[in-house]
């Protein structure tokens, strides 16, 4: 499986959601860093009166692309979840039994990057009217997600008018999330536009602002997103 994975890069995003029915904005950035054999992910959404929502992910880098080794989702206190691919297996910091790791399972956050990395590759392979499906791990469960693949749109974004392919995650369940976003080809397939919607109507949506280059190196392993 082909992959090209993006520079180091910084990723700045103007916020608006929903919850419990009242609108809000906010600020959202995502950290990407990485060297040959490791990458960091570091997440974070902020909205005054609401606090931060923090999630991060760190493994490692292999021909096929990301191997997450921990993922993690934060908001008041932290929930985790570890891979283990030598016991074939997921482990959760909360209260739920352990989940079988399947071959290129990702998690919440890196499903972004690999993706990207695969459609930045090939993008023949992702045409409109195709899916994909990984195993994609959460704070408490790991579930196959199918991702079907949209047209190419032009995007009005604060970074400005961006062409962009849209990949949907369509709720299974009455309580799945939705998700949409939308890759740049522009900017190596790095997301440029994330929508999330729940079943009882809380929504964010993530559109971006500014991209800009880290320095190269090794990533921390904390998933801190400190250079």
């Amino acid at each position: 499986m082909a992959v090209r994975l993006p520079p180091p890069m910084r990723l700045a995003y103007e916020v608006e959601g929903r919850i419990k029915g009242l609108p809000y904005r906010a600020s959202g950035e995502l950290r990407w860093q990485h060297d040959a054999t490791r990458y960091a992910l570091r997440g974070e959404i902020s909205a005054l009166f609401l606090g931060a929502r923090v999630q991060s992910s760190t493994g490692r880098i292999t021909a096929q692309g990301l191997a997450p080794q921990r993922f993690s989702d934060k908001v008041r206190s932290e929930l985790a979840a570890h891979f283990e691919p030598e016991a074939q297996r997921v482990r959760f910091s909360a209260n739920t039994p352990d989940a079988v790791l399947l071959p290129l399972a990702q998690d919440r956050l890196s499903l972004f990057f690999q993706i990207g990395a695969m459609f930045a590759a090939r993008p023949d392979r992702f045409a409109p009217g195709r899916s994909l499906t990984l195993q994609i791990v959460g704070p408490r469960d790991a579930e196959p997600w199918r991702f079907d693949i949209g047209p190419d749109e032009v995007l009005d974004l604060p970074i400005g008018a961006t062409p962009a392919r849209r990949f949907t995650r369509e709720p299974r369940r009455e309580h799945d999330l939705r998700l949409d976003f939308w890759l740049a080809p522009s900017l190596d397939g790095l997301p440029v536009r994330i929508r999330l919607a729940q079943s009882n109507g809380d929504r964010v949506e993530q559109n971006l602002r500014a991209a800009e280059p880290l320095a190269a190196g090794a990533p921390p392993t904390d998933g801190s997103g400190a250079e």
